[in-house]
């Protein structure tokens, strides 16, 4: 078998819930930290074939769903107010809403807006259009942030200087740290995202969850993965090990990618970021250094961020908290829907509210 129908074996995966069925006592709450976890065990149904003891928990592993809605509006004011500008951006940001209305609306009203699959689109775009501003809307975790800044290098080394980035980059370790520190926290156990980790390396997630006396499993994404780190996870939760597993060897190790985390160094540095449904939290974001500040959007445009609280009746917040599920939404699948959501994790390819409407 291939890399990818391993890791898709059904058996191999029936001998981990057996596994996971054996060693189960008590009940435990687990909480994934990545879209394409929560898609993955929506769509292969991981939590019905758990023990009924298992409750599965979708924390902020989304980007584009905690990108704030005024940072949506800055991108939408950018592009309509300045016919020379053009925006470029992923195909899950269109349809997400600003305070107004959303990308997509922006760009039937005649604004630029293009749609890219990679940061390194945006550098092309600019290159092709010297007369032309070329502002990416740079969206992500630690995942894609080195792309991110892989951009503003690259730009910087060749003298372009159309092109800015308007950022909303997420760190995860920062939002954990609140999470975990919220009186109401009531999550067991934690499956960390495996292509965050790969980048940043196991470090952070150590000392959480050593002060924080929570085991954490890193996982990757196929239904085998998953299975297999829940049931590190299970079985550290039952032996009282609070500790780091690293149930993603193949992919992950140890200190991560040190030539990515240089060119983020070189970049960017910790923010207070603002996280929709979360509000501001220190040191959770990435900014662009003042060496490089030419690249910076709200430099450039002289503009001031602002954390809008957005009242549109999205319990996204209390999701990702682990205090509800999309489900306990009383708009989920009535008034919020893939085609008129209310929040971003209804419209995201990433969204949790998304995977329950189309895979529950």
């Amino acid at each position: 078998m291939n890399q990818k129908e391993i890791y898709r074996d059904a058996n191999y995966g029936k001998q981990l819930v057996t596994a996971i069925r054996k060693i189960t006592t008590r009940p435990w709450k687990i909480m994934d930290t990545c879209g394409g976890q929560t898609h993955a065990i929506a769509r292969y149904r991981i939590e019905e074939m758990l023990p009924p003891e298992i409750s599965l928990i979708h924390g902020p592993g989304c980007p584009v769903c905690v990108t704030p809605a005024d940072t949506i509006d800055t991108a939408i004011e950018l592009a309509l107010n300045n016919k020379n500008v053009i925006i470029s951006t992923f195909g899950d940001m269109m349809r997400v809403p600003g305070s107004k209305y959303d990308l997509l609306t922006a760009k039937s009203l005649g604004a630029d807006i293009r749609i890219i699959y990679s940061p390194l689109d945006a550098l092309k775009t600019a290159m092709e259009n010297p007369s032309r501003e070329v502002i990416l809307f740079a969206i992500g975790f630690e995942t894609t942030a080195p792309v991110h800044a892989q951009v503003v290098y690259e730009s910087s080394k060749r003298k372009i200087r159309n092109l800015s980035l308007l950022t909303s980059l997420f760190a995860v370790p920062p939002v954990l740290e609140h999470l975990f520190a919220l009186p109401d926290f009531s999550v067991d156990g934690l499956l960390a995202a495996g292509h965050v980790c790969s980048i940043t390396g196991l470090s952070d997630y150590h000392r959480l969850s050593r002060n924080y006396q929570i085991p954490i499993s890193v996982t990757g994404f196929e239904p085998v993965d998953i299975l297999y780190g829940i049931y590190t996870n299970i079985r550290q939760l039952e032996e009282a090990d609070y500790s780091v597993c690293n149930a993603y060897s193949r992919m992950v190790p140890e200190e991560g990618n040190p030539k990515a985390r240089l060119v983020l160094d070189e970049i960017f540095e910790p923010s207070v970021q603002n996280w929709r449904g979360l509000g501001s939290l220190p040191a959770s974001g990435f900014k662009i250094k003042e060496k490089y500040k030419s690249f910076d959007t709200l430099k450039r445009y002289s503009i001031k961020n602002k954390c809008l609280i957005k009242d549109d009746g999205c319990i996204a917040g209390e999701i990702m908290k682990g205090i509800a599920k999309p489900v306990n939404c009383p708009h989920f699948g009535k008034a919020c829907r893939p085609e008129s959501p209310l929040g971003a994790a209804m419209v995201s390819s990433e969204g949790v509210c998304a995977a329950y409407y189309k895979y529950k």
